[in-house]
C-alpha cells in the first residue's frame, strides 16, 4: 500500500512539475530569413531580439534562423501565414501572385530618391496601410519594414549602361515586373532567390543581375561579377511578419513589448540605410568591381524604354494599384 501511494504521490509530483515548467516557459518567436548573419536585416533581427528579450524579462524568446535555414525567401509569406513558423522576413515582391499592387516598389524609376521612399514607407502613409491591410488577408500581420536599398545592375564581361546593352542577356531578377523591366530593354529574366545568386553567377547560368548593394557585400556577389551599374530604378522593401492567430494568442503587455521593439529597430535601420549602401560600394571598389553611374540623359533612354512596364502594372493590381499611384502622386507634390 505504502508503495502505491508513494508512486502516486512522485506521479503527481511530476505532473505538477510538468504544468509549472510548462508555465514558466518562455514563448518563442522563430524568424526565418534568407540573408546572412552579417546582412544589415538579420542585424536588426538581433536589435529586436536583444530589445524584445530584455523588456520581456525573459518570456519572450526569439530565434533567428539565417541564409535560408528553414525556408527559401519564396516560400516564407506562405510559411508564416500557414502558422508553420511564427515570424519571417519577405520581400515585398514575394506576395506579387496574391496582392499583383505590392510591384509597386519594383516599378522602374518610380519610387526612386530615399526622400520619396521614406514617405511611401512612413507607418500611417496611404501607400504603407494599402498593403498593409491587403497582407494581413494572407494570414500574416507586418510588424514593420526593412529598408534594403535600392536596385543596381550586376554583370560580367560588358557592363550594362543603356537598354541596348541588356539585349539577348540572361538576367537575375527577384520579382515579376522586374522581368518584365528585362523583356522590356530586350534581355531574358531569370528568377533566382536570393541565397542561389552567387552560384548562378558564378557558374553562367546568367550573364547580369539585379540587386541591391548591401547584398554585393554580405553575398560576397564581388567575387563573381566585374560591373556594378548604379541604376537606382527601384526600391528593395522587405518586411517582417507575425503569424496573425500566433499574435491574436499573445497578452496585450507582450504585443505592446514586440511593436515597441518593431518601430524602435524600424526607424534605425531606415536613417542608416543610406550608410549601408556608402560602405557596401565602397567594398565593391575596394574589391575591383567596375562601377558604372548613369547620365541624365541615360536615366531618361531607361525610362522610355521601360514605360509599358508601368501599363502593364496598372492593369495586373486593378483598383488598388491606381490608388497606389495616385498615393505617390500625392507624395512627389
Amino acid at each position: 500500500m505504502k508503495n502505491i501511494l508513494y508512486a502516486l504521490l512522485i506521479s503527481n509530483l511530476m505532473i505538477l512539475g510538468a504544468m509549472v515548467s510548462e508555465a514558466d516557459a518562455a514563448k518563442k518567436l522563430r524568424i526565418t530569413i534568407q540573408v546572412p548573419l552579417k546582412n544589415h536585416l538579420t542585424q536588426n533581427l538581433l536589435e529586436f531580439k536583444k530589445e524584445v528579450e530584455a523588456e520581456s524579462k525573459g518570456e519572450l524568446e526569439v530565434e533567428i534562423y539565417h541564409s535560408a535555414q528553414l525556408y527559401k525567401d519564396k516560400e516564407v509569406p506562405r510559411a508564416v501565414g500557414s502558422g508553420a513558423i511564427e515570424m519571417g522576413v519577405a520581400s515585398l515582391t514575394r506576395f506579387s501572385g496574391a496582392i499583383p499592387a505590392v510591384e509597386l516598389f519594383y516599378l522602374p524609376f518610380v519610387l526612386n530618391s530615399e526622400e520619396l521612399v521614406k514617405k511611401a514607407t512612413a507607418p500611417g502613409s496611404k501607400v504603407r496601410t494599402l498593403i498593409e491591410d491587403e497582407i494581413q488577408k494572407t494570414g500574416s500581420r507586418v510588424l514593420w519594414w526593412q529598408a534594403y536599398g535600392m536596385a543596381q545592375v550586376l554583370s560580367n564581361g560588358d557592363v550594362i549602361a543603356v537598354p541596348e546593352d541588356m539585349d539577348g542577356k540572361k538576367v537575375r531578377v527577384f520579382g515579376k515586373t522586374l522581368g518584365k523591366f528585362v523583356q522590356s530593354a530586350g534581355g531574358v529574366p531569370t528568377l533566382i532567390s536570393g541565397s542561389e545568386q552567387f552560384l548562378a553567377y558564378q557558374r553562367g547560368i546568367v550573364d547580369a543581375g539585379m540587386t541591391g548593394l548591401s547584398g554585393v557585400k554580405s553575398r560576397k556577389l564581388y567575387q563573381v561579377m566585374d560591373w556594378l551599374t548604379l541604376t537606382n530604378h527601384s526600391d528593395i522593401e522587405f518586411v517582417v511578419l507575425i503569424n496573425e492567430k500566433f499574435w491574436e494568442g499573445l497578452t496585450g503587455e507582450e504585443q505592446q513589448i514586440i511593436t515597441t521593439a518593431a518601430q524602435k529597430v524600424e526607424v534605425a535601420l531606415r536613417d542608416k540605410i543610406s550608410e549601408v549602401e556608402a560602405d557596401a560600394l565602397a567594398t565593391a571598389r575596394k574589391e575591383g568591381m567596375k562601377i558604372r553611374e548613369l547620365s541624365p540623359e541615360e536615366v531618361i533612354m531607361w525610362q522610355e524604354t521601360v514605360s509599358p512596364v508601368i501599363d502593364s502594372y496598372k492593369a495586373d493590381a486593378g483598383e488598388i494599384g491606381v490608388q497606389l499611384l495616385l498615393a505617390v502622386d500625392e507624395l512627389k507634390k
